[in-house]
């Protein structure tokens, strides 16, 4: 697995639950955690997913994740 980076939109925890089961539940995704003290809320996962797959799990969620290079 790699460690992937991705800003986002995700503003609270009641969003961080919103997103918990649509990756906790995708196969290929280890731990995550999103940092709410950052102004760009980053999103770091242990995956091996390519970003294009976290983005879209992520807004299954209804939340936008962009890859961070």
């Amino acid at each position: 697995m790699i460690t992937q980076q991705f800003k986002t939109n995700i503003k609270c925890g009641a969003c961080v639950a919103t997103v918990t089961p649509h990756l906790n539940d995708a196969e290929g995704i280890g731990e995550w955690k999103v940092d709410l003290q950052s102004p760009d809320r980053i999103l770091t996962v242990q995956t091996d997913k390519s970003p294009a797959e976290v983005a879209r799990l992520v807004k299954e969620a209804g939340y936008e994740a962009h890859p961070i290079v």
